[in-house]
């Protein structure tokens, strides 16, 4: 690697859709943005409207919306960034092929954790209730499998924290870590 990637790491947050992963991700990405570091948030809903539109959720479709998303993190990392990855990834094996793309020591996995009951009471667009109802098929945690992480280096149960603890529990890890 480059001296450009000494200072940069990904930070990978995963869990269930509600749980909280994308709210805490740009939290902590205007913390990192107000000391002046360079970040970058890449969240899983606007990749897949973008990039990876041409994807759908089988699990061979997921397994690339992974791995494609992996491969931005490491390229924008090679650039100087630290970057933040908002998405399900309901897959071990995807997240640690993500991982094995950053050196060691400079993914940081975060599982933001909460009750399927609670994230469904988040669901502002209604998701949980077309999976349940079978016009959505293939959603993680309902027909689909969520794998999680054996052991990240943080789980925050976002049911009992606020997005702003979170991300300051986040950061203070960073730190403890010699990331920031």
């Amino acid at each position: 690697m480059t001296d450009s990637t000494e200072s940069t790491f990904v930070v990978w947050f995963t869990g269930i859709s509600g749980a909280g992963k994308s709210t805490i991700a740009r939290i902590v990405e205007e913390r990192l943005r107000q000391k002046g570091l360079p970040v970058h948030n890449l969240d899983g809903d606007d990749i897949r409207h973008g990039l990876n539109r041409d994807l759908g959720f089988s699990d061979a479709d997921r397994a690339e919306n992974i791995r494609r998303v992996g491969e931005l993190a490491r390229l924008f990392n090679y650039a100087g960034m630290i970057v933040l990855v908002a998405a399900i990834s309901p897959f071990r094996v995807g997240r640690d092929d993500a991982r094995a793309l950053v050196e060691p020591g400079r993914f940081v996995e975060v599982h933001v954790d909460t009750p399927i009951e609670i994230a469904e009471q988040r669901d502002v667009k209604g998701l949980y209730q077309k999976a349940r109802s079978g016009q959505l098929l293939n959603f993680t945690g309902i027909d689909s499998p969520y794998e999680s992480p054996v052991h990240p280096e943080i789980r925050i149960d976002s049911s009992f924290v606020t997005a702003e603890d979170a991300a300051d529990e986040v950061l203070r890890v960073l730190e403890a870590m010699g990331l920031v």
